[in-house]
């Protein structure tokens, strides 16, 4: 059984906690991508990140964007939300669908 982790600045991920899931803080100066490749290699099956990190990771996210297992899901932090969570979702339903069918665009 795959478990659930979340990866993201404290203010933003601490609730998570209270879910069950495990929460990995990454408010110092720790090596980010090697402690999401670390995750992407064991028993995490999702992976949630928050927007801000994910995209300073893209390189690491996307080496795992075909594979199964992890999926790597961008959440929305506090400070902010740059759209990349939904840009996610529409390229994920344009390659299920064949269309855009969210925006029409």
């Amino acid at each position: 059984m795959f478990k659930v982790a979340v990866i993201g600045d404290k203010d933003s991920i601490y609730g998570f906690a209270l879910l069950g899931l495990d929460v990995f803080y990454t408010d110092n100066e720790e090596d980010r991508a090697g402690l999401l490749k670390k995750l992407c290699g064991g028993t995490y099956g999702i992976i949630y990140i928050t927007e801000e990190l994910a995209e300073e990771l893209s390189e690491t996210v996307e080496k795992y964007d075909d594979l199964p297992v992890p999926a790597i899901i961008p959440i929305p932090g506090v400070k902010n939300s740059n759209g990349i969570g939904m840009a996610n979702v529409k390229k994920s339903v344009e390659k299920a669908v064949g269309s855009d069918i969210i925006f029409n665009s």
